[in-house]
């Protein structure tokens, strides 16, 4: 079998991925600069002749949280996102030079030490390394 489920005793399709990530924002273009010159995510693509961001491969957790639940993942919001990181210290270290508060977390856990910051674009952001 190639890793995919059954349901129903039916193979089924599954995705392989998130191919996109879109929200809402105030000042799209503060945004995506903040996140290409904060985070190295690069910019959408104006056109199919360009490439959009890559990411490296690894784990991501695709979890729904209970409308009445607050979470640290959602930072009071609707949606939140974790960044995978290879050097969690110097991704703190170059957000805090590009002026950003930016809090880690003490706490060690299974999948590794994370932190949170609020940027100057408003939204909450969580590293995992």
């Amino acid at each position: 079998m190639d890793g995919g489920r059954r349901r129903n005793d039916v193979q089924m399709e599954r995705v392989t991925g998130i191919g996109g990530f879109f929200f809402v924002a105030h000042d799209p273009d503060r945004l995506t600069s903040w996140y290409a010159d904060m985070l190295g995510v690069d910019p959408p693509p104006a056109d199919y002749g360009q490439q959009p961001w890559r990411q490296a491969a690894g784990a991501t957790v695709f979890a729904a949280f209970p409308a009445e639940m607050a979470s640290d993942h959602l930072s009071g919001g609707t949606w939140g996102i974790n960044f995978r990181v290879t050097d969690l210290d110097a991704m703190v270290t170059q957000l805090r030079a590009g002026g950003n508060e930016v809090t880690v977390d003490p706490e060690l856990y299974p999948s590794g030490r994370g932190g949170s910051g609020c940027p100057a674009t408003g939204v909450t952001l969580e590293r995992l390394q």
